[in-house]
């Protein structure tokens, strides 16, 4: 019995047949070793380390972490830089009962360095315009008050856009419209309770976008942003420098302590300025610290958020047209809104007339010298549709 092609075959013994020659094992092929795959080069990841003492306040230190797919041998090997220091000192958060204070900052410092936002994604996109991007803001913050929508959901959206457009190139300004309202769902299915229906942001489109144009444009959306969805937003970060201002000992932090009608004069600046595309030159921790600067003293801004007034004021000078530009015009007045607890009005998105303020306020930086200027773009721009009401059938 012989094994030939993987089958087993009988055959006839011959007994005067000669035995056959053993043949000598053959030899092993020495296996060359196998070259081992490298791992394809990824973005360098950086984190900020804790480095404050009980002594006082040191600089922090921006440290590259290693990926997780590779185990260093030498730990010590991994580069270390010095991270420009803007926040001098440790947590301006009091003691917390549900978590730490030091935690809760590092990780809204270290958001500072993951969510990246640049102002230079126009030159991707040659068709559009700076104003472009200001008149579907505007249109954005109106939809948000006829659905009453958060401040923070209206300010992920403008987020979402601008870091969006930042991974594309020459997008058409006919699909500005569908990206905004489609950033605008997505925001707010994380921030709202009760987000509006999917119809309703194609309802206020006018015809211009359908339910399936957004429900693609959100997966693609997604995907570009790797699903990073959660920043620190200018809002966020105001809301914690007037709350920590406001603080009082034995009080539950999470509860608004400040006054609401500061509040709401504070986010109109800050409104006002990110339609602004210069405004995406600061980061987000930086403009809600000038705004509050502008209603406040530098003194209260250093103690609720560690930073230096030499990190704040160029930020400060630039915002310095909108605040004069507000200052001309009555003081925004808290609204009421349907199925809106009154403790809660402020934190509603609100619309005035921000497109006649922010040209306004960009005369008025042409017109100063130690404020960096804002392009005003000219000619046949885009123009989103208002919408004054809800669709009443779905």
């Amino acid at each position: 019995m012989s094994r030939r092609s993987g089958r087993l075959t009988l055959q006839a013994k011959d007994s005067n047949a000669d035995e056959p020659a053993v043949r000598e094992p053959l030899k092993k092929r020495k296996s060359e070793p196998k070259k081992k795959l490298q791992p394809a080069a990824k973005k360098q990841n950086y984190e900020i380390q804790t480095c404050w003492s009980e002594d006082g306040a040191s600089p922090c230190i921006l440290i590259e972490t290693p990926h997780k797919e590779l185990e260093p041998s030498d730990p010590s090997s991994f580069k270390q830089y010095q991270f420009k220091n803007l926040f001098i000192k440790a947590s301006p958060i009091p003691c917390l009962s549900w978590a730490s204070s030091d935690d809760v900052w590092i990780k809204m410092l270290n958001k500072e360095l993951k969510y990246v936002h640049d102002k230079s994604y126009m030159q991707r996109h040659p068709k559009l315009q700076p104003k472009m991007r200001a008149i579907l803001l505007d249109w954005l913050l109106e939809v948000s008050e006829v659905y009453n929508l958060h401040r923070q959901t209206a300010y992920l959206a403008q987020d979402y856009f601008d870091r969006f457009m930042l991974t594309q190139e020459n997008v058409n300004k006919d699909y500005l419209q569908l990206i905004g309202i489609t950033a605008l769902f997505i925001a707010s299915k994380i921030e709202e309770i009760y987000p509006p229906k999917l119809y309703e942001f194609a309802y206020v489109t006018d015809k211009a976008c359908d339910v399936w144009d957004i429900q693609c444009t959100e997966l693609h959306i997604l995907k570009a942003l790797d699903w990073n969805l959660c920043p620190e937003t200018p809002i966020s970060w105001l809301k914690l420098y007037v709350q920590v201002e406001a603080q009082k000992d034995g009080e539950n932090f999470l509860e608004p302590q400040f006054s609401q009608e500061t509040y709401i004069q504070i986010t109109q600046l800050l409104d006002l300025c990110m339609m602004d595309i210069n405004s995406l030159d600061y980061s987000y921790s930086i403009l809600a610290a000038a705004a509050f600067c502008h209603f406040s003293t530098f003194d209260v801004v250093h103690k609720v958020s560690g930073l230096t007034w030499e990190s704040v004021v160029p930020c400060y000078q630039w915002m310095s047209p909108f605040m004069d530009t507000l200052r001309s015009e009555p003081k925004p007045q808290l609204k009421n809104f349907p199925k809106v607890k009154t403790d809660d009005r402020h934190n509603i998105q609100t619309h005035v007339a921000y497109l006649d303020l922010l040209k306004k306020a960009q005369e008025r930086q042409i017109n100063s010298p130690c404020c960096q200027q804002s392009p005003v773009a000219m000619g046949k721009i885009l123009t989103p549709p208002s919408s004054t009401e809800k669709s009443t059938n779905p």
